[in-house]
């Protein structure tokens, strides 16, 4: 999430067991994360959004926070980037894959991603960790989207 982990407002809104209540954002563009962070507060109030610009420490912390048996299930969605210098979005999924069926069972992932190419959209497409694969700039209609569905 952010530099290194950044929380910003660790507020969790109230919402229906089916919605989203937590988000994370892995890109290691700050003004990204920065402008998920504030359209994804704008279009669902008090959620709570975590973000990292280093993949690595953003698998580890979600290995830590959802391996527990008590993870809240399919609460939470994740923003991926694929395009990411220390570890692309491609390889953080091959190391997500090899996590436990609790962790995967409580997250749902999402590609969110400047790439337009046909390639990135259809390896996104095979994969069974990812709903769906998502341009950026995140919009307030998207986030919506993804939170109810």
């Amino acid at each position: 999430m952010k530099q290194v982990l950044t929380e910003g407002e660790n507020t969790v809104g109230v919402q229906d067991m089916n919605n989203a209540s937590r988000f994370i954002v892995i890109d290691d563009d700050p003004l990204n994360n920065t402008i998920c962070r504030l359209t994804i507060k704008k279009a669902l109030g008090p959620v709570e959004v975590i973000t990292f610009t280093d993949p690595i420490q953003g698998l580890q912390w979600i290995d830590n926070q959802y391996s527990s048996p008590l993870a809240d299930e399919g609460g939470t969605v994740l923003f991926l980037d694929i395009n990411m210098p220390v570890m692309n979005g491609w390889e953080f999924l091959e190391k997500y894959e090899c996590l436990n069926h609790s962790v995967k069972s409580a997250i749902k992932v999402y590609i969110l991603s400047s790439s337009v190419d046909d390639r990135d959209i259809e390896k996104a497409q095979a994969n069974k960790n990812i709903v769906n694969y998502l341009a950026k700039p995140i919009t307030k209609e998207t986030v919506l989207d993804v939170a109810n569905p």
